[in-house]
């Protein structure tokens, strides 16, 4: 098993890297599949936004004020891989769908309770659809429009410091993580090459946990919409062995 996140994702844009890891089925339709390389890359920008844009460093606290989403998924890898540590409280940089809001709300990771703030936080504000090129909401001062800025950041990602097997990765509900320990305690174990079928109306640590332990599993995963019905036709399709 690989020791930390960056090693994972360095994994997945391995070997067959065209092969989907990724498949997110969300509301009116929506069907965005990201392979391994493509995966990567996004994870890869959105850690260079964080570095680049908002001094992220090791150990920097960040939030997912998200639901389960592709999006979320990738904003997680990508904090990981930047060094980060993954918080249900207070936070320097929480991900949100509504920045005008301070509450950390119930579909965080850590499903922390209403009225959580983070005094001094960045906020950047997360458009969710998967054809918006910016945030459909007014922005505050320093406030960040996350899909507005992301593209412009470079494929890849090389840390000067990257993160060893032993470095925190995340506190969430009183427990901590190491990079090692995200894959060998809080992912969901599966059967290598499991193509796993994940509800995302689940509390984000849990998908979290699915998504990973999939991926560390040499396999991939399908993430469904709560909107969207989990049917046989789906799941042949896609050709779901776990869940």
């Amino acid at each position: 098993m690989e020791s930390t996140v960056t090693a994972l994702l360095h994994s997945l844009r391995s070997g067959n890297s065209s092969a989907p890891r990724l498949t997110w089925y969300g509301p009116d339709g929506e069907r965005v599949e990201l392979s391994g390389r493509v995966l990567d890359n996004w994870a890869a920008k959105s850690s260079n936004l964080l570095v680049e844009e908002l001094d992220a460093e090791p150990g920097t606290r960040f939030r997912l004020d998200l639901p389960a989403h592709w999006k979320s998924a990738v904003l997680a890898l990508a904090g990981w891989q930047a060094g980060g540590v993954l918080v249900d409280g207070d936070a320097d940089i929480v991900f949100t769908t509504e920045p005008g809001q301070e509450s950390a709300g119930q579909a965080s990771a850590g499903q922390a309770s209403a009225g959580q703030v983070s005094p001094g936080a960045t906020h950047v504000a997360v458009a969710l659809g998967a054809l918006e090129l910016a945030f459909p909401g007014a922005l505050e001062p320093g406030q960040v429009d996350y899909v507005a800025l992301v593209r412009q950041f470079a494929d890849s990602f090389d840390p000067l410091d990257p993160p060893s097997a032993d470095d925190g990765a995340a506190r969430l509900g009183g427990e901590e993580f190491s990079q090692a320990g995200l894959l060998e305690r809080f992912a969901a174990p599966y059967e290598p090459g499991a193509r796993v079928l994940v509800d995302a109306s689940r509390p984000l640590r849990e998908v979290l946990a699915a998504l990973l332990g999939a991926w560390a599993a040499g396999g991939s995963a399908v993430l469904r919409h709560g909107s969207v019905a989990d049917t046989a036709r789906l799941r042949e399709a896609e050709k779901i062995t776990a869940e």
